[in-house]
C-alpha cells in the first residue's frame, strides 16, 4: 500500500481560492475513481471534484465551509500499487496537530468534527461573541458544573475558543447530563475526554448533579452551533455589502388588483392544455416592461467604483425565488418581448430549475431589475433589499379583500400592497413615485396591459 496525495484542481476562470461546501467522504471511505469527493463553491458556480485513484481516504485537508487554495494539499488516500506521495514527507494542513501521530486506523474513524478539534484557531473578533456562548453559565441550575473545583477529574476551563476534544457519543451524553466539557480533564490522547473520563467527574460531582433528577421539564440548555457555509455565506456577504454600500428608501403603495383578478380568472378559464396556470407575476412583469419606456432608469446597473450608471433597453427582469439552499434570483432575459402566457412559461421553468439546482450560470446573473414576491405569505408591507449593482426592487406583498369606500358605501375589493426600494444615489424620490403609480394604473386598469 502507498499513499496518493490529490491537490486542489484548477478549475479555471482565475480562480484562486474555493470554499469547500459539503464533503461527499468521510475518513476510512473506500473510494472509486471518479466518486466525487466533495463539492466547493466559487464565485461564479459550485463545482463537484472527483477522486482520480481508487483507494481509502486517510486524510482531509479542512472542513466543509473552510476556504482552500487553488493547487493546496487537499486529500491523502492510501491506495494500492505505487502512489505520488512519500511517507515521512510533512503535509501541512488546517488539521495537522501533535496529535496526529495517533496511526492511521484511529485517524480514520474520527470524525471531522473531531479533526478540527484538534488544532483549534485563535479566537477573532468575529468569533469573541460566539465564544462567549461557550463559558460557564452562573446561573442556579449550572452550579453544579461550576463549583467543588478540586475533585477529582475537574480541571480549571479552558481557554475561549479551544474545544474539548470528545466523541459525539461522549459529547451527546455530557449534554444530556447537564455537563460543560470544558471541566473536565481528558486522559486520552492529546487530553481526549473518553467515557470514563466522564463517569470520573459524574462520579466526582454526585452529590451537586442530584438536582437533576427532580421531577419536571428538565431545562433546555442545549446551543447548537450552525457554520454559515456555501451559498449561505454567500448571500450573507451580499446582503451585507449591499446594504453597507446603497443607502436605500422604500416606497409602498396600494393597488386594487379586483379587475386584475376578475380577468386572471378568466384567463385561466379558458386557457389551452398547453398553457401555464397564470398567477399575478406575469402580469406584474407586464406592467413593468410597460413602466420602464417610460422610466428607464430603473431598469440599470450601477458601477460605483467607476461611477457609471449602465441604463439598458432590455429589461432583464430577476425573480427572487427561495430554495432550500437559499435565495437565488434566475433572470427571464428580454421580458419585453414576451406576452403574459410566455412569461408565466418562463417563471415557472426558471424557478423549478432553481430549486432543483439545475438552473444555469447564465441564468442566474445578469438581472437589470428584480421583483421579488413571498405569495401568500407576503405580509402587509416589505422592505425588500436591492440586488446589487441594480438600483431598484419591486415587492410585491399579499392580497386581501377589504373594505373600500365606493359610490357611497363600502364594498369588498381586492387590495394589494406593493413595497419596492429604491437606489437613492441614482433614482429620487418623485422619480420613484411616479414609477410605481405607472404601474399602479396599468395593473388597476388591466386591458391597459394589451393595448
Amino acid at each position: 500500500m502507498s499513499n496518493y496525495l490529490i491537490e486542489v484542481p484548477d478549475i479555471g476562470e482565475g480562480i484562486a481560492e474555493v470554499e469547500v461546501v459539503e464533503w461527499s467522504v468521510a475518513l476510512g471511505d473506500t473510494i472509486e475513481e471518479d466518486d466525487v469527493l466533495c463539492v466547493v463553491m466559487t464565485d461564479k458556480a459550485t463545482v463537484e471534484i472527483p477522486s482520480p485513484v481508487d483507494g481509502i481516504l486517510t486524510w482531509q485537508a479542512c472542513q466543509a465551509g473552510d476556504m482552500i487554495a487553488v493547487g493546496a494539499d487537499f486529500v491523502k488516500l492510501q491506495v494500492e500499487g505505487d502512489g505520488n506521495y512519500v511517507e515521512g514527507k510533512q503535509v501541512e494542513s488546517k488539521l495537522a496537530t501533535a496529535s496526529e501521530s495517533v496511526n492511521d486506523d484511529v485517524l480514520a474513524k474520527e470524525t471531522a468534527e473531531e479533526q478540527s478539534a484538534k488544532n483549534p484557531t485563535p479566537v477573532t473578533a468575529k468569533k469573541a461573541a460566539r465564544a462567549a456562548f461557550e463559558k460557564p453559565d452562573l446561573s442556579p441550575s449550572a452550579s453544579i458544573i461550576t463549583q467543588a473545583s478540586a475533585v477529582t477529574n475537574t480541571t480549571a476551563p479552558r481557554a475561549e475558543g479551544q474545544k474539548p476534544l470528545a466523541s459525539p457519543a461522549v459529547r451527546q451524553r455530557a449534554l444530556n447530563a447537564g455537563i460543560n466539557l470544558n471541566y473536565v480533564r481528558g486522559a486520552g490522547p492529546a487530553e481526549r475526554i473518553t467515557h470514563d473520563d466522564l463517569d470520573s467527574y459524574i462520579a466526582g460531582h454526585s452529590s451537586a448533579m442530584a438536582p437533576m433528577a427532580v421531577a419536571g421539564i428538565a431545562a433546555n440548555q442545549s446551543i447548537e452551533e450552525v457554520k454559515v457555509i456555501g451559498l449561505r455565506r454567500k448571500i450573507a456577504a451580499i446582503m451585507q455589502d449591499t446594504m453597507q454600500r446603497i443607502p436605500h428608501f422604500t416606497y409602498v403603495e396600494e393597488i386594487d388588483v379586483t379587475e386584475l383578478e376578475k380577468l386572471r380568472a378568466k384567463l385561466n378559464k379558458e386557457r389551452s392544455d398547453d398553457q401555464p396556470k397564470l398567477t399575478v407575476l406575469p402580469f406584474f412583469i407586464k406592467a413593468l416592461v410597460i413602466a420602464l419606456r417610460d422610466y428607464p432608469q430603473m431598469s440599470a446597473r450601477f458601477d460605483d467604483e467607476d461611477n457609471i450608471v449602465y441604463k439598458y433597453g432590455a429589461a432583464h427582469v430577476g425573480i427572487a425565488t427561495q430554495t432550500d439552499s437559499g435565495l437565488v434570483v434566475p433572470v427571464i432575459r428580454h421580458a419585453e418581448t414576451l406576452d403574459i402566457w410566455q412569461s408565466a412559461n418562463e417563471v415557472k421553468r426558471l424557478s423549478t430549475d432553481a430549486r432543483n439546482g439545475k438552473a444555469k450560470r447564465e441564468e442566474l446573473s445578469g438581472s437589470t431589475i428584480t421583483i421579488t414576491s413571498l405569495g401568500p405569505m407576503g405580509g402587509i408591507v416589505t422592505t425588500p433589499v436591492i440586488n446589487s449593482p441594480e438600483v431598484a426592487i419591486i415587492g410585491v406583498n399579499k392580497m386581501a379583500k377589504r373594505p373600500v369606500w365606493q359610490d357611497g358605501g363600502f364594498v369588498p375589493r381586492d387590495i394589494m400592497n406593493i413595497s419596492s426600494s429604491f437606489d437613492h444615489r441614482i433614482i429620487d424620490g418623485w422619480e420613484a413615485t411616479l414609477f410605481i403609480q405607472r404601474i399602479k394604473s396599468l395593473l388597476e386598469s388591466p386591458a391597459t396591459l394589451f393595448m
